[in-house]
């Protein structure tokens, strides 16, 4: 199987630095471009690219011009990168189909964490059949959940729901995020019905639900520091 290629655009040459090493040492192919321009050129030239990691602000042409242009053609993923965290830039970059957001200074390792989470999504990196973590079992092909050897009923969306925290383990979620990536986008009612289904799926998983943990403000994280 050939490496999947991922295409890094930032204007400083020690981001892509920083980022094309992790990639490359989880097996990925990195392609480098400086600039919105030069990647415009880059991902049209090369038709294989699985996914661009995208700085937003850039000389030349801006982060959400190239996905603009990208998006008039492909649906490739899309993670922006920006040194600001602000509110309407990450729904400006949802409007665009941006499928992650992420804020300077990040944990590259979080960043390969979210890479491999989006391409499992996509279909585009084989999804591991099962998922495990302190005595928690997931097994996605029997659709089936074990905690310490006892087998667990869930509903269809409280089974997708913790496959999606066992997948994004460590890393802290939005409760927008989570609608978005469970009900997908397509889904407008009130982000506080995760609290619900987390409250619901943290009872059935007995003393392991506190795996599940409230990040206040935010959202949850599951496991991790």
């Amino acid at each position: 199987m050939e490496p999947i290629r991922i295409l890094v655009v930032d204007d400083e040459s020690r981001m892509r630095k920083l980022v094309r090493d992790f990639l490359v040492k989880s097996g990925y192919t990195v392609l480098e471009a400086g600039d919105g321009r030069t990647a415009l050129d880059l991902f049209f030239a090369q038709k294989d690219i699985a996914m661009v990691i995208l700085d937003v602000m850039m000389p030349e042409m801006d982060g959400w011009q190239v996905c603009r242009e990208i998006r008039q053609y492909s649906k490739v993923p899309v993670i922006m990168l920006t040194a600001k965290s602000d509110e309407q830039d990450e729904l400006m970059g949802f409007e665009l189909g941006v499928d992650e957001y992420i804020s300077k200074p990040f944990s590259p390792k979080i960043l390969v964490a979210r890479v491999e989470a989006i391409l499992r999504r996509t279909g585009q990196a084989s999804a591991t059949e099962t998922l495990a973590y302190d005595g928690i079992v997931l097994d996605r092909e029997a659709h089936r959940l074990t905690i310490d050897g006892r087998e667990v009923e869930l509903s269809y969306k409280e089974f997708e729901l913790l496959a999606y925290f066992m997948e994004n383990k460590g890393i802290a979620l939005s409760r927008e995020k989570i609608l978005n990536h469970v009900w997908n986008y397509d889904y407008f009612g009130d982000a506080r019905t995760i609290d619900t289904h987390v409250k619901k799926l943290r009872s059935k998983m007995g003393a392991k639900g506190e795996t599940i943990r409230t990040i206040w403000g935010m959202g949850y994280k599951f496991g991790g520091e």
